[in-house]
């Protein structure tokens, strides 16, 4: 009985898996070729607060999303990237509709995932999103997703 109680034990505690473990979201990174110029676009057009680089001095750009998310930013001499919409940054905001208007008061294009200029998209399960680019083409989503 003792070896069945022993092996029954030892499977329960041999037994994890990926959803033993809880994580959060940490942090997004592109690389880029203009850190100053991309950077920027970052703080001042999405107004991501930048925070410092816990130990380089150049060539990184850190932003805060919410919480303890974050926006790295690597700049690179030469930067090689597949520019498919697939591959973006997503954010999240309840004020969409002033979003717009705000990018489109910056003359900012933004498009929907079929690739309209200045449309949103409604998804099936009432999410509304668009996508902008940064200077460098990176592409950023923007969605109504409550989390």
């Amino acid at each position: 009985m003792r070896k069945i109680v022993f092996l029954f034990l030892l499977s329960i505690c041999l037994n994890i898996s990926a959803q033993d473990f809880v994580f959060q979201y940490d942090h997004y990174s592109f690389i880029v070729e203009d850190l100053e110029k991309t950077g920027d676009f970052y703080a001042e057009v999405l107004k991501l607060e930048e925070i410092p680089h816990p130990s380089a001095t150049k060539g990184f750009r850190w932003f805060k999303i919410h919480g303890n998310s974050q926006l790295h930013l690597i700049g690179k001499d030469q930067v090689s990237r597949d520019k498919n919409k697939s591959v973006h940054l997503c954010l999240a905001t309840q004020n969409l509709n002033e979003l717009i208007t705000y990018l489109e008061s910056k003359g900012i294009t933004y498009w929907d995932w079929p690739g309209k200029k200045n449309a949103v998209t409604d998804r099936a399960d009432g999410v509304k999103q668009i996508y902008i680019q940064d200077p460098e083409e990176n592409w950023v989503e923007i969605n109504t997703a409550e989390h």
